[in-house]
């Protein structure tokens, strides 16, 4: 009886995981997505870029469409296989520990290529509009802190 208690309690443990893991997964893309239009209506509306400055962004930005997607899918993978984990194992065993730690792995590379996609874009800006895209970035950024 005892082991019964144990497996069921197991199994709720692994099911709040779940639910915490989408949670949080959510969460994340939601406000990404929040603050990414915000950063591109500013882009485009408040920031008075010329033609030149236009295409050259709408090339950057179309290059980063695809490997967004890339990444995007990249992430459902790690986590339906973060899931197939707490599914196998019912807690924070060795396959659940390395399929978080692929998720972070995969965070942080989408974290890193949208840096770099922001850069890029800040590179063809003159310095005004540049002074004025750090700060909306940094408001993006610090949204949820303040």
């Amino acid at each position: 009886m005892r082991s019964a208690w144990r497996i069921g309690l197991i199994a709720l443990i692994a099911f709040a995981a779940a639910v915490a893991g989408v949670y949080v997964a959510r969460t994340f893309s939601e406000q990404a997505r929040k603050s990414e239009s915000e950063l591109h209506a500013f882009l485009h509306n408040e920031l008075k870029l010329d033609a030149a400055q236009e295409t050259k962004i709408e090339a950057i930005e179309a290059r980063f469409a695809v490997r967004k997607k890339a990444l995007e899918l990249d992430m459902r993978a790690a986590n339906a296989r973060l899931a197939e984990a707490i599914e196998a194992e019912h807690g924070y065993g060795p396959k659940v520990t390395a399929a978080v730690d692929h998720v972070h792995h995969v965070m942080g590379e989408m974290q890193k290529e949208t840096l770099e996609h922001l850069f890029e874009m800040r590179a063809v800006m003159n310095a005004d509009q540049a002074r004025r895209f750090d700060k909306t970035v940094v408001k993006a950024l610090t949204a949820d802190a303040r």
